[in-house]
């Protein structure tokens, strides 16, 4: 999302191919503290937030993340939101695939269950 936010062209482009191809775009709530800085365009943000479904961490999503994290033997604040973002994908109606930095700790939490494009 802090690419799409930035207006990376390569970002744009798969947006743009992925909403021509009728995929539904979700991010998890935390997934906005974790794009929120002191220089992220606050009205581009909003802009792109109006255009996904976002879905709330409710207590029984955390529960589920620090399963999530237990199973993968992972623990703490360094993996929480990748956590609750796995969850979230995990939660939703297949096929799902996310966009990640973060290939590895994705894999280990969500398994072969999403689909995992680098970016």
């Amino acid at each position: 999302m802090a690419l799409w936010v930035a207006e990376d062209r390569e970002m744009l482009t798969r947006v743009h191919v992925y909403n021509l191809d009728g995929a539904k775009i979700v991010v998890g709530a935390n997934t906005i503290v974790e794009v929120s800085h002191a220089k992220v365009n606050v009205p581009r943000l909003r802009w792109v937030l109006s255009r996904v479904r976002v879905e709330p961490v409710t207590e029984s999503a955390a529960t589920a993340a620090a399963n999530l994290l237990k199973k993968a033997g992972l623990h703490g604040h360094k993996y929480a939101i990748d956590a609750t973002v796995a969850e979230m994908a995990l939660r939703q109606t297949g096929p799902v695939a996310m966009l990640t930095s973060d290939v590895d700790d994705m894999r280990r939490l969500c398994g072969d269950r999403v689909h995992l494009i680098p970016v």
